[in-house]
């Protein structure tokens, strides 16, 4: 698979481009702003076709461009059940944003254990609350990568002081993640990568 980070405005929030490279399928993780352009025309480019927007969470900094992406592409959003709400209606979750967010009703509700092909990849959908309420991650176990949205930084871990937030979720969303084999790559939703062999502090919780 190939993977290409954008860092989206304002606060720096990370949107992935990721694809097969066999079937020239791809998808975008997180559609931060500024975003839609830069993904279309990196994929004209590279020969890919856009297939699928798939979003960790709801919060309004990975959300932004999503419903463009769906009306303008044409693509599915896929977005677990329990933050779904968010995307119909942006700001029900109770954090303000800075700039408008279009509404979109999502095409593919998630839950733990889905698995979503793209192409010739195939992610696990890892159901992890805490943050928010429908936080997942994409593991995609024969690449041993996984895309941890707002669960897992490098070093530490999302902000569990929303209104959505659940502290002890969130202990059990990465006590869950540390248990995924250590060489796996980890692409969070800020800050560089890392593995799940580095975040020992993990199994001090």
């Amino acid at each position: 698979m190939f993977i290409f980070p954008l860092v989206c405005p304002p606060i720096d929030t990370n949107a992935y481009v990721i694809g097969c490279k066999v079937t020239k399928h791809a998808a975008i993780i997180d559609p931060g702003m500024g975003s839609f352009e830069f993904t279309r025309t990196f994929l004209e480019k590279q020969g890919y076709t856009l297939k699928m927007v798939l979003c960790t969470h709801s919060h309004w900094d990975h959300i932004a461009e999503a419903a463009r992406f769906q009306e303008e592409c044409g693509v599915p959003i896929y977005v677990h059940k329990e933050d779904a709400f968010n995307l119909i209606h942006p700001g029900q979750d109770g954090l303000p944003f800075p700039f408008p967010i279009q509404e979109c009703t999502p095409n593919h509700l998630m839950n733990d254990g889905d698995q979503i092909s793209l192409g010739e990849l195939t992610l696990q959908v890892i159901h992890t609350p805490g943050h928010s309420r429908g936080g997942v991650c994409f593991y995609f176990p024969n690449e041993n990568v996984l895309f941890s949205g707002d669960t897992l930084f490098k070093g530490t871990m999302g902000k569990v002081s929303f209104p959505t937030s659940d502290p002890m979720k969130m202990k059990g969303s990465l006590i869950r993640l540390s248990q995924l084999p250590k060489i796996t790559r980890v692409y969070p939703g800020h800050g560089p990568e890392t593995t799940i062999g580095q975040e020992t502090w993990i199994n001090k919780l």
